[in-house]
């Protein structure tokens, strides 16, 4: 199937500072492409780009087969997207902002904007002034224009920025079923390796303006460091129980870090163990590696990562 969004050589250099290097991208329909990336490196650049916004210094890219420039307004029609925060006119009401963005859309059906209300939960502010709203309900509303006018691809820059844990599970639910049940091609960009992990099909990971990672989200689960933590009121003796059983771990001030894969696959025979020795534990659970752990081993480990 080809791309919906491909994008070749990506390139924005400001000055002798280069923002992004020879980024290539390739999503097709349907799917949802998470793209990773620590604060500064590279991905709102990178998304300029993809909507026209900026211009490339070098490469190109295309929006189902046509390619993005400044005058090229009429693909728009097909895509929704968030870059940065979600801007709205603060002295209007969360209703009065989308009714601009439908009327802009050039929409005839007016329900879509008690229908896009009721999707993102906005309709207790609908008399609320944008200004007025918390950064979670800014993020909704601004979620909501980019949905209002059902397109067919959605670009979003950090969209569960500010939103509550629930916030963040409907968001991720809602964007899974626009992907699977009807067809929407999504790219959303994040720092949250967890939360992308859950919802993308395919991950692209930048670092320092440079694609260094292109997987699907299965290969990254089993690539990130998980460790089995434990704690307990008796934390020496626990010590001297795993170590005459074989594991190795590492003391922290706050718990125990158990390593190895045995340990993480079967936390409940650590727990056997332990509380068979009179050591049960208060805390047991696997903790997986942040998205900037990651990247610190990855240099550590002598991947290639250029500057």
């Amino acid at each position: 199937m080809s791309e919906v969004i491909d994008a070749s050589g990506l390139t924005k250099a400001y000055g002798e500072t280069i923002a992004v290097n020879s980024v290539n991208l390739q999503v097709k329909k349907g799917e949802i492409f998470g793209f990773l990336g620590l604060n500064g490196a590279g991905k709102t650049t990178t998304i300029r780009m993809l909507l026209g916004m900026i211009a490339p210094t070098k490469g190109e890219c295309f929006i189902r087969g046509e390619k993005v420039t400044a005058g090229n307004v009429r693909m728009w029609n097909l895509v929704g997207y968030i870059v940065e925060t979600p801007y709205s006119y603060p002295e209007l009401t969360v209703k009065e902002n989308l009714e601009i963005v439908w009327k802009l859309r050039g929409m005839k059906d007016r329900s879509r904007i008690s229908w896009i209300m009721g999707l993102l939960k906005l309709e207790q502010y609908a008399s609320v002034k944008a200004k007025h709203l918390s950064l979670g309900n800014a993020q909704r509303l601004g979620i909501a224009k980019a949905l209002i006018h059902k397109p067919e691809i959605l670009i979003l820059d950090e969209p569960t920025n500010g939103l509550d844990p629930a916030g963040i599970v409907e968001v991720r639910e809602l964007l899974k079923d626009l992907a699977e049940n009807e067809g929407v091609t999504i790219l959303v960009s994040s720092h949250n390796l967890d939360e992308v992990s859950r919802m993308a099909t395919n991950i692209a990971i930048i670092h320092n303006g440079r694609m260094v990672r292109e997987m699907d989200a299965a290969s990254l689960e089993n690539e990130l460091k998980k460790t089995l933590v434990v704690d307990g009121r008796q934390k020496e003796i626990m010590k001297e129980i795993l170590r005459k059983k074989g594991y190795d771990f590492s003391v922290t001030s706050d718990y125990l870090e158990v390593n190895g894969d045995h340990a993480v696959k079967h936390p409940d025979q650590v727990a056997s163990m332990l509380v068979e020795a009179g050591c049960p534990p208060t805390l047991l659970q696997v903790n997986k590696e942040n998205l900037e752990n990651y990247f610190l081993r990855m240099i550590e480990n002598g991947e290639k990562i250029h500057a």
